[in-house]
């Protein structure tokens, strides 16, 4: 079996909209670039020595001040199953007068058809019956799947509380982002895998309140899923890079707290 490709920016582009492909042996799960171009080439690296067959990336591409139209020129080329994000919808649907930091500096430097690239992008993505992708929840790419959030901390959801989000779901093996943390779930016959972020290693949001996410290393994160004789299984992976690259271009344009969150992987030292 030929090992999936990665192309470099001065190969052939693919066209914009997402192509759902059959599901094979060894898939690659990322998600959560967040611009973060070292970060994304150190694990696209990885998954093409590893020979990985597909790759899923689940959305949140260019929201931040680091590289976002590098990042999305590189995505662009890819062969990969790709879908938007709370923050690929708000950098498209939104005003920029409303747009947060980090959505104000990828949309100013995005050209326009690397806009109309992130308009293109669904929300959820399906690999035949079996696999499910999307960014947060199946219905609310603005919901964590598999965290609560109290008292300014994240822990794991309650099982009721996972139930209802994935309420009328059926597939095997379901695939999310947007906590930025790497986990893996059992519940019933599915497997949830959450790959955890490329790019981001930490943050603070103010939604559902005021909380912090970290996941305590700088290191770029994703998720390898196959199927066995038994269902699916996961096994999740930390890739060093260059951190300090990003971190130092964080701080060149202003943002001190993505610096910390890069350098770490937490929002306080």
């Amino acid at each position: 079996m030929t090992p999936a490709h990665v192309l470099t920016p001065g190969e052939s582009t693919l066209k914009s909209r997402t192509q759902v492909m059959e599901p094979m042996p060894r898939i690659a799960v990322l998600a959560d670039v967040h611009g973060n171009l070292p970060a994304l080439l150190a694990a696209a690296e990885d998954i093409a020595r590893r020979g990985i067959d597909t790759v899923i990336n689940l959305g949140d591409h260019a929201s931040g001040p680091l590289w976002p139209h590098e990042t999305v020129a590189f995505l662009m080329q890819q062969k990969w199953i790709q879908m938007a994000g709370n923050c690929d919808r708000q950098l498209v649907q939104q005003a920029p007068i409303d747009h947060s930091a980090s959505d104000r500096f990828a949309f100013e430097r995005l050209t326009s058809d690397q806009i109309q690239w992130l308009r293109t992008l669904p929300p959820t993505a399906s690999v035949s019956d079996a696999i499910l992708g999307f960014h947060g929840t199946p219905s609310n790419d603005e919901v964590y799947l598999l965290e609560a959030v109290d008292d300014g901390r994240s822990r794991l959801a309650p099982r009721a509380e996972l139930l209802q989000r994935i309420r009328g779901v059926t597939a095997p093996l379901m695939l999310c982002g947007h906590s930025h943390i790497s986990r893996i779930v059992r519940i019933g016959e599915a497997l949830i895998v959450n790959p955890g972020s490329i790019g981001l290693p930490a943050y603070t949001a103010s939604h559902p309140e005021p909380h912090a996410m970290e996941s305590g290393s700088p290191d770029a994160r994703y998720a390898i899923v196959e199927k066995a004789d038994h269902g699916w299984r996961a096994e999740l992976v930390s890739v060093p890079y260059n951190h300090f690259a990003a971190a130092e271009q964080a701080w060149e344009h202003a943002r001190a707290d993505w610096a910390l969150a890069l350098c770490t992987g937490y929002v306080t030292i």
